[in-house]
């Protein structure tokens, strides 16, 4: 994972303006989120088509609140939907970073509530004395933020081992809550693990010892693992990862079964589960949502051929997720028309 790329967009006449409104296309004088269709029932990936890597959501209420990686000088750009298909912009949820962080390598956000009015947010951040990516927390009271971080120091940031990044919260059916993150070892020539640890109640602090979980072992993920997630499903305990160099075309995902939250876990003889087609390239750094009980994966993109570009970048892409003999198939990367969730 990287920072964002800027997106950029020239004003249009007003002419070309106006035709574009009659053919239903979009004017180039704001960003193009997402794609128009005429049947409203239909969609068509990528649902957010600028630059969003890293992406994450929360419903609160009838809303969805989306995160992603750094862009346009935000450091958490925020987006809001109503159906996970049409998103607004609604600001930079993280306005501020705290004074052990600078800026410009804000990754891969991910939110959680805990109360009604209390939302807590983990991201990767630059640790200024480490000189390494570092894991941070902050808290707001309502999804969108502004998040604030009052803390003196990192969370998390194992700077021996690379730094720390991809931090990913989960709240077991127990109540417990737990945090996932990735050694960023690929930084420095060393192995890559995912590790877990649990959080006190608030959120804000770790509680015992982390513990690994896994590392880069197949082929298929070539020197790194990284993005990881948990979801249970029919009482399994299922964790989430990417693996391979974020900017080629083998960038995938898949997916292991675990024990519990401190592991063992076992990964799928299937992987990856989500890989290039001719629709899209490199997916993953996924997360999952739940709409009427059925299952999506959202998670970021190239357009074929454009690996590494700076424009569009990365898109964020929605496909949903089937359970088959308690193993999850992605009906994904899909390019063509899909009913909405």
């Amino acid at each position: 994972m990287t920072p964002s790329s800027t997106w950029r967009g020239g004003a249009a006449a007003i002419t070309i303006a106006a035709a574009l409104l009659v053919t239903g296309c979009a004017d180039d004088t704001e960003p193009t989120l997402t794609s128009s269709r005429s049947n409203p029932s239909m969609f068509t990936n990528p649902v957010v088509r600028t630059d969003a890597p890293d992406p994450q959501a929360i419903q609160v209420g009838d809303t969805w609140y989306l995160f992603h990686t750094n862009s346009e000088g935000r450091n958490v750009p925020v987006l809001t939907s109503a159906d996970l298909v049409d998103w607004t912009e609604a600001g930079d949820a993280l306005p501020a970073l705290p004074d052990w962080a600078d800026a410009g390598k804000t990754w891969a956000p991910e939110a959680i509530q805990l109360a009604p009015d209390r939302f807590l947010l983990y991201y990767t951040v630059a640790g200024r004395e480490s000189g390494r990516q570092c894991v941070g927390r902050a808290v707001a009271s309502s999804p969108q933020g502004p998040y604030r971080d009052d803390s003196t120091g990192p969370l998390i940031c194992q700077a021996e081992l690379g730094g720390a990044i991809d931090a990913s919260p989960f709240r077991d059916t127990d109540g417990s809550l737990w945090l996932l993150w990735k050694n960023d070892g690929n930084a420095i020539g060393v192995d890559t693990w995912l590790w877990s640890q649990r959080l006190a109640d608030d959120g804000l602090t770790l509680v015992g010892e982390p513990t690994k979980l896994l590392k880069q072992t197949e082929p298929w993920e070539g020197t790194l693992i990284e993005g990881p997630f948990f979801h249970r499903q029919d009482g399994r305990l299922y964790l989430f990862f990417a693996a391979n160099a974020y900017d080629r075309a083998e960038y995938a995902e898949g997916y292991a079964v675990c024990e519990s939250p401190t592991g063992p876990c076992v990964k799928a003889a299937e992987n990856p589960i989500l890989r290039s087609t001719e629709a899209a390239s490199g997916p993953g750094h996924a997360s999952m949502v739940v709409k009427d009980g059925r299952t999506w994966l959202l998670y970021h993109a190239w357009p074929p051929g454009q690996e590494g570009s700076v424009d569009p970048g990365r898109q964020t892409w929605l496909d949903e997720v089937a359970w088959v003999d308690g193993k999850p198939v992605v009906k994904g990367p899909t390019g063509g028309p899909q009913p909405r969730p």
